[in-house]
C-alpha cells in the first residue's frame, strides 16, 4: 500500500505541464448571484442561461483555473443587496438591473431613464460611446466592472385595461422600476409602487399594485400572465429600456491573473450578441404567452411613445440632471448618443 505524502504531491505537480501547475496554484471558485428563475444552458430565462454559458466558457478557456457556482432566484442573498455586496468584494458577480443601486449611486439610474433609450441599436451603441465609457468609469470608482452589456425592452402588465397613453395610469398603483420612471408615472397621475421584478407577481395577485412595467423576459419568467388581463408590449417601440449588465466586483477582478481577466472580458463581450437576440425574441414571444391566457395584447404606438417621452424630459430627465454634476454630464452624453 503506497502512502500519498506531501512530497509525492509536490513531485507530481512539479513534473506536470506548466498550464496544469498554474491552474492548480490559482484555481478560484466564484459565485454568480441573480434574482431570475433557474434554468439550464439550453432552456429558461435567458439571463440565467447567459450566466451559465458564461461560467462554462470561462472555465473552459482558463482550463479550470476559474470555476463558478450559480445562485438564481435570489437564493444567495436578497435582490437589493447584490450591488453593494459586489462593491465591497463580498459577492463576486451578479446579473442585476443597474438602477437597483440608484438609491445610493444616483448616476446609475440612467440605465432606466424613461424615453432616453428607445431601441436596442441605441442602447448597445453606448458601450463604445462617451456615455458608456463615463458610466463604466463611475462604476469602476464604486468597485464594479461591467462584464457584459445587456439591454432589455419592456412593457406593461395590467390587472385591468391596457396602459398605452399617459392618462391610462391615472389613479392606478404602478411599479416603474426606478426613481426616474416613477417621476414620470407620478406626473401622469399614477401612485408608484417600489418592488424588485421578482416580487411583482405577489403584488399584482394581492392587489397591492394594478400594473407593472418590466422587461419582456420578466413578463414571461415571473408568470405575470397569471395575474394580468392586459399587456402592452415593447416590440413596436418602448420608453422602458433597462440596462441589466453582468457585473463583477473590481476587488475580485483585480486579484485574478491577466489571462483570467482577459477570458472573463472576452466571453462577456461575446455573449452580448446572444443577450440582444434573446431579448428581442422575448419581445415578440411575450405577446403569444399572454394571448394564450385570454389577455388583451396591444403595442405602443409612436404618438403615445412621444407623449411619454415629453413627460419624461420635463420630469425625470430634469430631476436627474439636477442631482449632481456627474448626472448632468452623463445625461448630456446620452442625449448626444440619441
Amino acid at each position: 500500500m503506497s502512502v500519498f505524502t506531501r512530497r509525492t504531491l509536490l513531485g507530481a505537480l512539479a513534473s506536470s505541464p506548466l498550464w496544469l501547475q498554474t491552474a492548480w496554484a490559482q484555481s478560484t471558485s466564484l459565485k454568480i448571484s441573480h434574482q431570475f428563475p433557474s434554468g439550464s444552458v439550453a432552456e429558461g430565462d435567458f439571463r440565467d442561461r447567459l450566466c451559465r454559458m458564461f461560467a462554462a466558457d470561462v472555465e473552459k478557456r482558463t482550463r479550470g483555473s476559474l470555476k463558478f457556482s450559480i445562485y438564481p432566484g435570489s437564493s444567495l442573498m436578497t435582490t437589493n443587496s447584490q450591488f453593494a455586496a459586489m462593491s465591497k468584494g463580498a459577492l463576486d458577480m451578479s446579473l442585476v438591473p443597474l438602477s437597483y443601486a440608484g438609491g445610493d449611486i444616483p448616476e446609475v439610474n440612467i440605465g432606466l431613464m424613461p424615453g432616453l433609450v428607445t431601441s436596442y441599436e441605441q442602447g448597445y451603441a453606448w458601450k463604445n460611446k462617451e456615455v458608456g465609457k463615463e458610466l463604466a468609469r463611475i462604476l469602476a470608482d464604486k468597485g464594479i466592472v461591467i462584464v457584459s452589456w445587456i439591454w432589455q425592452a419592456g412593457g406593461v402588465a395590467s390587472r385591468g385595461k391596457p396602459i398605452i397613453e399617459p392618462e391610462d395610469v391615472r389613479g392606478l398603483k404602478v411599479r416603474g422600476g426606478s426613481r426616474e420612471m416613477d417621476l414620470m408615472l407620478k406626473e401622469a397621475g399614477a401612485e408608484v409602487v417600489n418592488l424588485p421584478s421578482n416580487e411583482i407577481h405577489g403584488g399584482m395577485q394581492t392587489g397591492a399594485m394594478d400594473a407593472a412595467l418590466t422587461s419582456s423576459t420578466s413578463l414571461i419568467s415571473f408568470r405575470l400572465d397569471e395575474v394580468s388581463r392586459s399587456l402592452t408590449t415593447g416590440r413596436a417601440g418602448a420608453y422602458w429600456f433597462m440596462f441589466e449588465p453582468l457585473l463583477m466586483s473590481k476587488a475580485i477582478y483585480d486579484r485574478l491573473t491577466k489571462d483570467q481577466q482577459a477570458a472573463i472580458m472576452a466571453v462577456g463581450a461575446e455573449l452580448e450578441t446572444f443577450a440582444r437576440k434573446a431579448a428581442q425574441q422575448d419581445d415578440a414571444a411575450v405577446a403569444s404567452v399572454y394571448q394564450k391566457t385570454g389577455a388583451r395584447v396591444v403595442d405602443l404606438n409612436p404618438d403615445a411613445l412621444k407623449k411619454w417621452q415629453e413627460i419624461a424630459r420635463a420630469t425625470a430627465w430634469k430631476d436627474y440632471g439636477e442631482r449632481n454634476a456627474s448626472c448632468a454630464r452623463l445625461l448630456a452624453l446620452a442625449e448626444q448618443a440619441m
